[in-house]
């Protein structure tokens, strides 16, 4: 799976990527010192195969993006929030199975 995918957010590229794009993005917001975040790579992999042209998925590393943690409130990592045309609809906490989080981008689409 082409890690390309996945686009990495920056303060700077947020609003396009996210909350002024139409349809269904999935931000996980993680950081490089944590270990459950890395876990979640291989999922987050998976899913951008899976959910090809049906939803967009993006990470952003609160450790570089510290302004983006405080406007989203991300209070401990990994935090997974999706989002609908521009509007969160839900917010996963912490390391969850690629099913629940598939399960959960199917209920949204």
């Amino acid at each position: 799976v082409p890690v390309s995918k996945i686009i990495h957010l920056t303060e700077q590229s947020f609003d396009t990527e996210v909350t002024k794009a139409p349809g269904v993005v999935l931000v996980d917001f993680g950081a490089e010192w944590c270990g459950p975040c890395k876990q979640l790579d291989p999922i987050m992999a998976a899913l951008a195969k899976d959910f090809d042209g049906r939803a967009k998925l993006c990470k952003v590393d609160i450790g570089k993006n510290h302004k983006l943690a405080l406007r989203w409130q991300i209070m401990s990592v990994p935090t997974i929030i999706i989002f609908q045309n521009g509007l969160p609809k839900t917010q996963i906490n912490g390391l969850v199975p690629k099913g629940r989080l598939a399960k959960t981008l199917n209920e949204i689409l």
